[in-house]
């Protein structure tokens, strides 16, 4: 696939061109040696580069030719509105690019059907409802199942398709080390370093604030989705049914998970507030802070359920609750959550390239 000329490129490439004969940044993330080892920026290879930069911004705040020089260098800017048009220009079904533009709307509009379609499902009357299988008499589970899969099924797909898109445009087979590396590298958020260790964000101080909230946050979607996997083997397997005991397996994950990635969220919502805007694409802004609310308010019903469980207030939570989680699973095709797959494989893409300039 012979990657799209967007018309954020031109900015990026001659940003890329000027720091490529600089190089006072090189040691600050994988960005710069990816950079070096090329004479030339293609469509594809910007997108990659893109994507491999963790928007940091300690280059921004090193560089001797920003803003006010009369090159306006703004390398993280440039490469965010790369990255964004990356995204789109891959999204899969095409139909849908145009929703990456209209974050609040298309998530509104998701998180709407999937309550219409929950409460379309729903049975009985607003009330307490208790013991082994309370949740199903308000939503049956094969509703919750069908509901569930279809979405999370269309929204792996989806993702999938999208970076293959992008992938084809650079080529190359990874062999399982590389795999392995960008994991690593992904985990620990290496390249959220700024040159120092830390990243100069939101302000041009160095700081791990940003690191930690982005831990939490991918910490506790992690735990979230354990808690769900157990209580799968519990229902499916062991023929336990929900809602599980305080102290079961499922709820203590589920809880640390909630907790983990409310923190986390309520901490990038802060500190993207508080951030610098100078060295920020300000139209690349709202998907961000939208996919952090979603999953803000993901984690905050799924800690009210659990509380409010024995309480007339369940089915309406259980409602919201799943309407969110369906409407994060159909929007993560064409929002902010695709930099989750696109960025693992600039990892996967960059240790490829490294292992080659070894040899």
């Amino acid at each position: 696939m012979q990657a799209t000329e967007t018309a954020t490129m031109p900015d990026a490439r001659r940003a890329l061109e000027i720091c490529n004969a600089c190089r006072y940044c090189e040691g600050f993330c994988a960005v710069f040696p990816a950079m070096e080892r090329r004479r030339e920026f293609p469509a594809a290879d910007l997108g990659f580069l893109a994507n491999l930069c963790h928007g940091c911004n300690g280059c921004y705040h090193a560089c001797q030719y920003a803003p006010p020089h009369e090159w306006a260098l703004n390398l993280p800017a440039a490469l965010a509105r790369v990255r964004h048009e990356s995204w789109s220009e891959t999204i899969r079904p095409a139909a849908l690019r145009g929703l990456l533009r209209r974050p609040l709307a298309a998530t509104a509009g998701a998180v709407l059907a999937a309550g219409l379609a929950a409460l379309a499902s729903a049975h009985g009357r607003a009330t307490a409802h208790t013991g082994p299988g309370a949740f199903y008499a308000v939503i049956p589970l094969a509703t919750l199942i069908a509901l569930g899969a279809a979405t999370l099924l269309f929204a792996l797909l989806a993702m999938a398709a999208s970076t293959l898109a992008a992938w084809r445009g650079l080529g190359g087979t990874p062999r399982s080390i590389h795999v392995l590396r960008a994991l690593h590298d992904a985990a620990t958020l290496k390249n959220l370093g700024g040159g120092g260790g830390l990243c100069p964000y939101p302000g041009e101080r160095p700081s791990g604030a940003r690191r930690h909230a982005h831990h939490a946050l991918a910490g506790g979607f992690l735990l979230a989705f354990a808690a769900t996997s157990v209580a799968t083997i519990d229902e499916h397997v062991l023929g336990w049914h929900a809602p599980y005991p305080w102290l079961s397996l499922p709820v203590l994950l589920g809880t640390a998970g909630g907790v983990l990635m409310l923190a986390g969220a309520a901490g990038l919502i802060a500190l993207k507030r508080l951030a610098d805007p100078a060295p920020l694409a300000a139209e690349t802004l709202a998907a961000d802070q939208v996919l952090l609310w979603l999953l803000a308010a993901i984690a905050a019903s799924g800690l009210a359920l659990l509380a409010l469980r024995e309480t007339a207030a369940m089915p309406l939570l259980l409602v919201l609750h799943l309407a969110l989680v369906l409407g994060l699973f159909v929007t993560m095709p064409f929002g902010k959550f695709l930099h989750a797959p696109h960025r693992f494989a600039a990892l996967v893409r960059d240790a490829m390239e490294r292992d080659s300039a070894r040899s």
